[in-house]
């Protein structure tokens, strides 16, 4: 039922969503070091997938930054925009929960914002399924509306139902998976459209 109402929440607002997060890391320091450090980290030509990608800003990204990226996503609105606007690049529609990718296939993954339209239940299920998809010390990098409670906590998001998440428990899920951390960043919010702390993480599949 989430993927539904995520799905038909983002088709509705793709060209809005696009316009305003195309150039949202410019002014993302902090966010776009990780993505970088991410790519130098990735093992050269290797395979990336961006999960969740939306409109393909930050697939994009990671093409400049010399991997072979590719997005997917829920919303066929959204990857017919990220078509439309990064027309080199492969973006294809799928789910988290059962990615149609091959057993060990990638060398990295991303998902950007896109963890928090799961239901906390289902996350260890899409945590199991980014660890298939990975090879042998394959990188994950994770970023996410952030809280400074215990517990996934339920926030007002304007597109589809999301949860903020603890760093430590998403730490604990990766770890549950097969993962092994490599690096974290919990930062305060830097611009008025941001309301909550922002978590970043990076592991590597054990």
């Amino acid at each position: 039922m989430t993927e539904t109402v995520t799905r038909a929440g983002y088709d509705a607002v793709a060209s809005l969503y696009a316009d305003l997060f195309r150039n949202s890391l410019d002014d993302l320091p902090l966010d776009r070091s990780l993505i970088i450090a991410f790519a130098e980290m990735v093992p050269a030509g290797g395979r990336v997938a961006d999960l969740g990608c939306g409109p393909g800003h930050v697939t994009a990204l990671l093409d400049t930054l010399g991997l072979d990226a590719s997005g997917i996503d829920l919303s066929p609105a959204m990857i017919a925009q990220a078509r439309a606007d990064n027309p080199h690049l492969r973006f294809e529609e799928g789910s988290m929960t059962a990615l149609d990718l091959p057993d060990g296939g990638l060398a990295g993954a991303l998902a950007w914002y896109s963890l928090i339209h799961m239901e906390p239940a289902r996350l260890p299920a899409v945590f199991a399924e980014f660890h298939r998809v990975l090879a042998a010390d394959g990188l994950l990098l994770l970023a996410f509306q952030s809280t400074d409670g215990d517990e996934p906590d339920p926030f007002d998001h304007k597109v589809a139902p999301a949860y903020r998440w603890p760093i430590d428990r998403i730490a604990d899920l990766g770890g549950q998976a097969g993962f092994t951390e490599v690096a974290r960043l919990l930062r305060r919010p830097m611009h008025e459209h941001e309301h909550s702390p922002a978590g970043h993480i990076l592991l590597r599949k054990r």
